[in-house]
């Protein structure tokens, strides 16, 4: 099998698993319990909370624990929306997002909030003109991630965060949960930012909400003590241990890892672009762990199932989206429909072997020979 989906899974780093299991077997107590073992679970969990700060470059007190990026999406926006609605009830945010954050939007239009979908230009970017246009007084929450899923497009985030600063009643929510590990993340001009362990070869099931004082946040879940007010339940000691370890290695192997995904990604888009069918999505702002394509007048349902057969594993838009419909980020910067029925993702990683590569430029000729001919 060769793997091309780490924007939708990644493998949990073996470094990762051994101190979780580390923790887990070390710190058998409830951090909420007033006993010895409770005590010292309490204390190791605040060294944790205290690390992933610090390699966030934020308080402490600031760090929300979730079961992962869809909780702490819908927490980011529900949560500060319904706390601050006596501001207004305008939202703006793009066709980019993932189905936690236009699902979340979907929810709230029910109960009368104004949605609004800024502008994106050919590169895939936020169209900063549009945006300016889109903003009023009312508007209560700007959301936009960091890297969208499907093209790979960083965002411009702080430009936007400098911009929205001359709206004090705005806060501004960055899903951050593709930025992590493939390019450097400041959170300085962020209000709220999302991120999950899965997409940075930590475990499943653990997420985190950055909360920026002083924003305040309406929770989901109530009851039970925590390390927070905004989110009810026992601290997962051991699941906040392997992300802290996840995220250390991610940030400090991150520039070495890149350069290796990027001679990847050149050496794939040299080879795919030599088809006169293949159409390269991905934009020149994309990260290069992200490459989108389309073999024209081929189906994606069709070229993946072709590719599975052969033992390739790729990806027809977000794993989180419905897969019948045109992707909307590829419509959105190339204007055509067919086009956007026809994408499908690559996406690598410093896992990534250039045998694998080579295998996989090999299986795409016949599969393309066999369907686009």
């Amino acid at each position: 099998m060769i793997y091309l989906d780490y924007a939708a899974n990644t493998p949990v780093d073996p470094q990762v698993m051994d101190y979780y299991v580390e923790q887990n077997n070390q710190y058998i107590a409830n951090p909420n319990s007033s006993h010895p073992m409770g005590k010292l679970a309490n204390k190791r969990m605040n060294e944790i909370t205290e690390h992933i700060a610090e390699l966030l470059q934020v308080k402490t007190s600031e760090i929300i624990y979730t079961s992962g990026a869809s909780e702490a999406n819908n927490l980011a926006i529900k949560g500060v929306v319904q706390a601050h609605r006596h501001n207004g009830k305008h939202i703006i945010s793009t066709c980019l997002e993932h189905s936690s954050v236009s699902g979340a939007l979907t929810h709230l239009q029910t109960l009368g909030y104004e949605i609004d979908l800024v502008d994106i230009t050919r590169d895939g970017l936020v169209d900063m003109l549009h945006l300016k246009e889109l903003l009023r007084r009312d508007t209560v929450l700007v959301s936009i991630c960091y890297v969208d899923s499907e093209l790979g497009v960083q965002q411009p985030i702080d430009e936007i965060g400098e911009l929205l600063e001359n709206y004090p009643n705005c806060y501004f929510h960055v899903d951050a949960t593709q930025a992590i590990g493939k390019i450097p993340v400041s959170l300085e001009r962020i209000d709220l930012c999302t991120l999950t362990s899965h997409k940075f070869f930590g475990m499943n099931g653990c997420g985190i909400l950055v909360r920026k004082e002083p924003v305040v946040l309406e929770p989901l879940i109530h009851g039970g003590t925590s390390t927070t007010i905004y989110r009810s339940g026992t601290p997962a000691l051991a699941m906040a241990a392997q992300l802290e370890k996840a995220l250390a290695l991610a940030i400090s192997q991150q520039e070495e890892q890149c350069r290796y995904v990027s001679e990847l990604n050149r050496r794939l888009k040299d080879e795919l672009t030599k088809y006169k069918k293949v159409f390269i999505n991905s934009t020149r702002y994309s990260v290069p762990h992200i490459l989108n394509l389309s073999v024209q007048g081929v189906k994606a349902t069709v070229f993946q199932q072709a590719l599975a057969e052969e033992g390739v594993c790729v990806s027809i838009k977000s794993a989180c989206s419905v897969l019948s419909s045109p992707s909307r980020p590829v419509f959105a910067v190339t204007k055509d429909k067919k086009n956007a029925l026809c994408s499908w993702r690559i996406s690598l990683s410093h896992r990534t072997t250039i045998e694998e590569m080579e295998l996989f430029l090999m299986i795409f000729d016949r599969c393309y020979e066999k369907l686009a001919k």
